[in-house]
């Protein structure tokens, strides 16, 4: 069944699909303790899910497996004068509802393979670890700027749960690490990349995405011309350069829909729009997340560093 499902969900369009026991998240105590020490910033809502991202069965009462995948989102981004940049991800549509309705089409066929079973999906927004089991699912591991890397592929790419009932044979975990490599580290603009704890960790109150999507009020850090989200430390990192032996990172066959970039406007329009502009401007992309105060503040902060 996990091999038919594998297939189905590559059927959907996922590059990457990997099944893993519903247990206990393995960083449930490493994330109160980063929430205790302030490093969440301003996003108060973390906090509150501690209780609920505990385990899988908190979403779904019963939950025996967790399904993982991934959907690659790379492309060419190119910075271009008086222009926003914006993180690779946020280009086109909006990942959530892509990768949402893709999990309801393979928890409904997985429903029908297994009658009786229930499943949930899980995107981003849900409070639960999706790198946790995704790299049980065998994914990828974790780098030191946190991401989620899969040696073949990189790390650009989108995750997703689907919580189910169904009993699923696990796919094997991931294995692999950054080495002496410290690209990510070197580079990040406000070096957000933290060693404490005996592991790597992000600072999100100097993280160039979180101060330019979930901040609230004024940024006193240099964006270095970012007005959503950073792309940093993953155009850097040695995993997401293309090589002999693994072609995939970076690459995809086919352009996906999704990714189709909006014509945004310059920064000085986007300094300038109004609230009814913004509305437009950002229905059913991912930029709609940092608020039309929030798009605005970013792009003069971004006019005042390039003049």
């Amino acid at each position: 069944m996990t091999e038919a499902l594998v297939r189905e969900a590559e059927r959907l369009g996922f590059d990457l699909c990997g099944v893993t026991p519903a247990v206990e998240a393995p960083h449930q105590q490493a994330y109160e303790a980063w929430i205790a020490k302030g490093y969440h910033g301003s996003m108060s809502y973390l906090k509150e899910q501690i209780p609920l991202k505990a385990h899988p069965e908190n979403l779904l009462p019963g939950a025996k497996s967790v399904v993982a995948v991934a959907l690659n989102y790379h492309q060419d981004n190119p910075r271009e004068d008086g222009m926003p940049r914006i993180a690779a991800y946020a280009l086109g549509r909006d990942y959530h509802k892509v990768i949402r309705g893709k999990l309801k089409r393979l928890g409904t066929w997985l429903e029908a393979q297994m009658p009786g079973s229930k499943s949930r999906p899980c995107v981003d927004s849900a409070p639960i670890f999706e790198r946790d089991f995704a790299h049980l699912a065998g994914l990828g591991w974790f780098g030191k700027n946190t991401m989620l890397i899969n040696s073949k592929r990189g790390s650009w790419f989108f995750l997703g749960l689907l919580l189910t009932t169904a009993e699923l044979e696990p796919t094997q975990r991931s294995e692999g690490g950054c080495g002496n490599c410290r690209a990510c580290i070197d580079a990040c603009p406000t070096g957000a990349i933290i060693f404490e704890d005996d592991r790597w960790q992000i600072d999100a109150r100097r993280c160039i995405s979180y101060l330019t999507i979930e901040h609230e009020g004024p940024i006193l850090e240099n964006l270095s011309g970012w007005t959503f989200g950073c792309d940093v430390c993953q155009e850097v990192c040695p995993f997401n350069r293309p090589r002999e032996n693994a072609p995939l990172r970076a690459q995809r066959t086919e352009e996906p829909d999704f990714l189709n970039r909006r014509n945004w406007p310059s920064l000085a329009k986007l300094a300038g729009m109004t609230e009814a502009d913004w509305d437009e401007l950002t229905r059913g992309s991912a930029i709609r997340r940092t608020g039309y105060e929030g798009l605005r503040r970013n792009a003069l902060i971004n006019l005042k560093q390039i003049r």
